[in-house]
This record gives structure tokens, C-alpha cells and sequence, in this order.
């Protein structure tokens, strides 16, 4: 077992910042790929952006390209999100998943692992 604990969720106005972070406990954190999902309001939840276990391969979805960027440190067991430049369309509650395979799947419901959730409200 896995167990993801999101942090760094809030209120900004659009163009600002955010830093997401997820702390994991219960296994050797580098085996795991990691990535972070969000869902908003009547949405279904979508893929935002994944990072391999040493941090090798990333991957982002379009939308986010160039604004987002994943990154883990596995001395801390944690992944982070750096968010900027964000967009009131980025408003969900953004959800940290993990996965024993080497590439998180994009496919939510191939998840294994999933933290409670953060929300983050961007401002028009």
C-alpha cells in the first residue's frame, strides 16, 4: 500500500502561482511512477501531468505545457507541481496519483494509488 497526501491547494488570481506537493509513505518511492490528475466541477477527472520513478521521463498534457512542471525529490518521498501562469480553467481539485508500472498511466481508471485531493481556485 500507498498512501498520497496532497498539500498546497488555495485561492489565486489568474496569472499566479502555485506549488502543489504530495508526500507518499509505505513503499520505496522510487519504484513508483508518479503524476498528478485533476478534476473539475461536472468533468470527468483528466491527466495533467506524470515523471518516472528517477525522474527521467515527464510527460504533460497539452494544456499545461510550458506553464506546469512536475518534480520529485525521492529523498523526501515527495512530487511536486510547480503551477504558473494560471488560468481560471485550471480551477479543479488536483489529486496525486501513483503507479508500480514505469510510466503512470494517463488513464485514470488504470490508477492505482490516489491522494484526497487539493483544491486550487484560480481568479478571473
Amino acid at each position: 500500500q500507498v498512501q498520497l497526501v496532497e498539500s498546497g491547494g488555495g485561492l489565486v488570481q489568474a496569472g499566479g502561482s502555485l506549488r502543489l506537493g504530495c508526500a507518499a509513505s509505505g513503499r520505496t518511492f522510487s519504484r513508483y511512477a508518479m503524476g498528478w490528475f485533476r478534476q473539475a466541477p461536472g468533468k470527468e477527472r483528466e491527466f495533467v501531468a506524470r515523471i518516472s520513478g528517477y525522474g527521467l521521463m515527464i510527460y504533460y498534457e497539452d494544456s499545461v505545457k510550458g506553464r506546469f512542471t512536475i518534480s520529485r525529490d525521492n529523498a523526501k518521498d515527495t512530487v511536486y507541481l510547480q503551477m504558473n501562469s494560471l488560468k481560471p480553467e485550471d480551477t479543479a481539485v488536483y489529486y496525486c496519483a501513483a503507479d508500480s508500472s514505469s510510466v503512470l498511466p494517463v488513464d485514470r481508471t488504470k490508477i492505482t494509488y490516489w491522494g484526497q485531493g487539493t483544491q486550487v481556485t484560480v481568479s478571473s
